[in-house]
């Protein structure tokens, strides 16, 4: 199983970004989805994860401004960030889990995903 992520750059504060993570091994449609980032000297961070059809959930800090959406057909998993923040700045890591049944906080937690991708960064400038 292969992650790929893509789509990370610089932005300036108030922007958006668009992250892709492509997968080959598995299909995104099977078990869990989710995205985390990691800022220098900070612990891995929960963003958001995706599950069966629709269900979706969001960290505190990104809710209300980033979405997560899934193209079976593509095989892709996108992380749409708008209103973005010098705070958001960061690598974005997409990651699969094998399993959707499990509370929220469980897919929260990085030890509960099997497959990472190699990550992408995100610069938001003030």
């Amino acid at each position: 199983v292969q992650l790929q992520a893509s789509g990370g750059g610089l932005v300036q504060a108030g922007g958006s970004l668009r992250l892709s993570c492509t997968a080959s091994g598995r299909t995104v449609s099977d078990g869990t989805m989710g995205w985390f980032r990691q800022a220098p000297g900070k612990d891995r961070e929960f963003v958001a994860f995706i599950r069966w059809a629709t269900n979706t959930y969001y960290g505190d800090s990104v809710k209300g401004r980033f979405t997560i959406s899934r193209d079976n057909a593509k095989n892709t998993v996108s992380l749409q960030m708008n209103s973005l923040k010098p705070e958001d700045t960061a690598v974005y890591y997409c990651a699969a889990a094998g399993r959707s049944s499990g509370s929220t906080s469980y897919f929260g937690r990085p030890a509960t995903y099997d497959y990472w991708g190699q990550g992408t960064q995100v610069t938001v400038s003030s």
